[in-house]
């Protein structure tokens, strides 16, 4: 799990409850009309903005926000390397049944493993990597939808509740309902957007980032292994895609 996102939004519901509640009675602040306004506002125009099955994708790819399943770049060149050596002692048959954590290394020793030619084999996993990357600019692509959707219905409903207040001001009764939805749709709207889509698709981006960059190390490290490269140059290659503090780090420790 990724303890970033998780706190991020534990925080701002905290912080905001909390103002909500030092402020007066939290009860005022709850009101379904302007709810229904915003949530269904916002999903309506997101399904009308784009196809169904890529909607329910989305929330697949959301889950990338919570989870931390790339391996972290100094493991993966760790893990290539001792793929490396493996080969070098045992030949590259020998990788068939050597543990590989990252399902996109698998992928690609095996197609060191199957003998395919370096030129195809790097044409094969850059597809994959263009894949996932339309993939995961689409979901954020959804989710800045949604936060540009969400503060419009807010004010939809801020329209809808002035309305209704100046629809009924020869009955006192009926203003201070009419003024919630006003106010409270601008709010939820706000928080929606504010709160989780924009940080979901920025946390999308970060995780897409991450992700591209170590199946770009798996590509160039099975390269590396097709060309029987040695372990300590592939090392050194794959380092530079370390900042230099932590190059200096796995040395130390190699060392």
């Amino acid at each position: 799990m990724d303890l970033a996102t998780i706190i991020g939004l534990a925080v701002s519901a905290i912080l905001v409850i909390a103002a909500i509640v030092l402020g007066g009675s939290p009860i005022m602040f709850v009101d379904p009309p302007s709810a229904l306004i915003v949530l269904g506002g916002t999903i309506g125009s997101t399904l009308i903005q784009n196809p169904l099955a890529d909607v329910l994708t989305t929330a697949k790819v959301v889950g990338k926000a919570f989870s931390a399943k790339t391996p972290s770049t100094a493991a993966l060149i760790d893990e290539i390397v001792t793929l490396s050596r493996r080969a070098r002692k045992e030949g590259m048959l020998a990788l068939e049944s050597a543990p590989v954590s990252y399902e996109f290394l698998k992928k690609a020793v095996s197609l060191c493993v199957d003998g395919v030619e370096i030129g195809q084999m790097r044409e094969i996993l850059t597809t994959d990597i263009q894949a996932t990357s339309v993939r995961h600019k689409r979901g954020a692509q959804i989710l800045l939808g949604m936060a540009s959707a969400a503060p419009a219905f807010g004010m939809i409903g801020t329209l809808i509740g002035l309305v209704q207040m100046l629809a009924s001001l020869d009955d006192p009764s009926s203003i201070g309902p009419a003024m919630a939805v006003a106010l409270l749709t601008t709010l939820y709207g706000a928080l929606l957007a504010n709160v989780v889509c924009l940080p979901m698709a920025e946390k999308l981006k970060v995780r897409s980032q991450e992700e591209l960059m170590a199946m770009t190390i798996c590509i160039e490290g099975c390269v590396g292994l097709s060309q029987g490269d040695n372990p300590g140059a592939i090392d050194q290659k794959l380092k530079s895609f370390l900042a230099p503090k932590l190059r200096d780090t796995g040395e130390k420790k190699a060392a």
